[in-house]
């Protein structure tokens, strides 16, 4: 078979782990056809891209990604499609956009718009086929999707305070069936979220057996609302109970140190390391930041969401209840809103707030933080976003990305960004995650840089089923990153997020070039998968 395309002179980091090698890379059509020295006059009609001095690696695979909205708005995406990001799996923690029927997609589009921004209002996404359609040759990455649990509840029982049992429960069970038979990769759910955290543990193992019969695994947010609801007060207990009651995988999203558990890796890992001897098959993710980033829902109690966006901006327009629930909103056990910042304000009104500390707006309006939470939510009709602030202390600082890179030294972690590329001032890790992981973390910690690739790489396509990706072999697919490993680094920062990365030259989807000379082709290539 002739090449479309060979890479020469690389270093070839395969993915599985193993030192790297010089190897030229034949491509034909989607898939890689050769490794190996690769003569001349086998590529003659060939593009040939010089890689002397550079690594090749398998694309990277982000299994944490809320790019639903985004992708669909602009396919390039070249947030992460610079950084080496050949595969988003979107819908983490239970939070997207299908499978629902046209008016509840309105009514939860209208709910999520804070962290998926506001994709077309008359898209299909009926079901997960019908989902995936929608992005297939439409982005410049592949996509795949989890079952969100978000999407699955509301088709059963709407935003509503009630459980899953009878016919509510069969409704849930079979939505999640289809979409496993129509192609996502695993059960996802998000217990800080709505209509997520109105459930209980015994509904997340009645899905999970459905899940089971797939072989697909729970990725999962652990639940800080609705504590009562879950086995052992919610947490790391409700989850293993889940996996240990149905027999399924499991996957816990974003598991690391926070600035008040820095060092503290041995204390967060007992109980994973537990349950895993007695047999309890699971992964993890994390990703290389000492805070986080959201929507404002996440304050808010759980009363507050029943309904919908109408009905909690008609608490948030009443005097009176709104009263009520600022009271709620510091009661409750789960984050108060003081010390966050604005990312995203979706209207003119207020986008000045974007960048500003939450008590820095409050002390301004002259009003608590929570008040002008609920003030900011009703104005901008619910579409806006806020991270975490960074520590002041950068020895602090220092210990988080140390402990994510003792984390990633683990065979059974991955990364995932829980990349927001909504607002004007996003978290920067929807910009750099990727290439702060494989260039600065990983250089100043000294860690093999085949042992990272393989984190980004094998690890993500064995766990969640992504067919021939995630290794550099004849007969896979064609996702490939070349990178300076000596060069290649994050530029977006805190205070100026959305700046692309160095060192990342080419990047390959499906046998196409997707990124070329560190610039974005316009190339759309990607494919809905596995």
């Amino acid at each position: 078979m002739p090449f479309d395309l060979v890479i020469r002179g690389g270093t070839v980091v395969d993915g599985t782990g193993r030192p790297g090698f010089g190897a030229d890379v034949g491509i034909s059509g989607r898939q890689i056809t050769a490794v190996g020295d690769i003569p001349t006059s086998a590529s003659e009609n060939a593009r040939i891209i010089d890689a002397e001095g550079l690594h090749i690696s398998p694309g990277f695979i982000d299994v944490h990604s809320h790019a639903d909205g985004a992708l669909l708005i602009d396919g390039q995406h070249a947030s992460g499609i610079r950084q080496g990001v050949t595969t988003e799996i979107i819908a983490p923690d239970g939070l997207t956009l299908a499978p629902l029927s046209s008016e509840n997609y309105r009514m939860y589009r209208w709910y999520l718009s804070g962290i998926l921004g506001l994709p077309p209002e008359d898209l299909d996404m009926s079901s997960i086929e019908a989902a995936r359609a929608n992005y297939h040759r439409n982005t410049s990455c592949n996509v795949a999707t989890f079952a969100g649990h978000g999407p699955i509840r509301v088709g059963a029982a709407g935003m509503q305070d009630v459980p899953l049992i009878g016919q509510r429960l069969e409704t849930a069970k079979q939505i999640l069936r289809e979409s496993l038979e129509q192609g996502a990769v695993g059960f996802s759910t998000g217990l800080s979220y709505y209509p997520n955290s109105f459930s209980d543990t015994d509904e997340l193992s009645a899905l999970m057996e459905v899940a089971g019969e797939f072989g697909r695994p729970m990725s999962i947010h652990l639940r800080n609302h609705n504590p009562e609801r879950g086995f052992g007060g919610g947490g790391v207990t409700e989850a293993i109970e889940v996996a240990r009651r149905t027999g399924t995988k499991l996957h816990f999203e974003h598991y690391r140190t926070q600035p008040e558990s820095a060092g503290q890796v041995a204390d967060i890992l007992e109980p994973i390391d537990r349950a895993k001897a007695e047999g309890i098959d699971i992964t993890l993710e994390t990703y290389p930041y000492p805070v986080g980033s959201s929507f404002p829902q996440a304050f808010f109690p759980s009363y507050f969401h029943e309904g919908g966006p109408e009905e909690m901006l008609r608490t948030l327009n009443d005097e009176d209840k709104r009263a009520e629930l600022i009271s709620r909103m510091q009661e409750v056990g789960y984050g108060r809103p003081s010390g966050n910042m604005w990312t995203h304000i979706g209207s003119d009104r207020n986008k000045h707030l974007e960048g500003m500390l939450f008590d820095e707006v409050a002390a301004d309006w002259g009003v608590g933080v929570e008040e002008m939470v609920c003030r900011v939510m009703a104005e901008e009709s619910l579409t806006c976003g806020f991270r975490g602030t960074p520590p002041t202390s950068v020895k602090v600082w220092r210990q988080v990305e140390e402990d994510v890179m003792e984390l990633m030294s683990r065979p059974d972690y991955m990364v995932g960004s829980d990349s927001i590329p909504v607002g004007g001032i996003p978290h920067p890790r929807a910009y750099g995650c990727f290439v702060r992981v494989l260039g600065r973390l990983r250089r100043r910690y000294n860690y093999p840089v085949e042992q990272v690739v393989q984190r980004l790489t094998q690890n993500p396509a064995e766990r969640f089923g992504l067919t021939d990706r995630g290794v550099i072999a004849e007969g896979k697919f064609a996702d490939l990153v070349i990178f300076d490993a000596e060069r290649v680094i994050d530029r977006s920062s805190f205070e100026d997020p959305q700046v692309h990365p160095e060192g990342v030259p080419w990047v390959l989807v499906n046998g196409q070039i997707a990124v070329e000379n560190e610039a974005v082709t316009g190339v759309l290539a990607g494919e809905a998968i596995p």
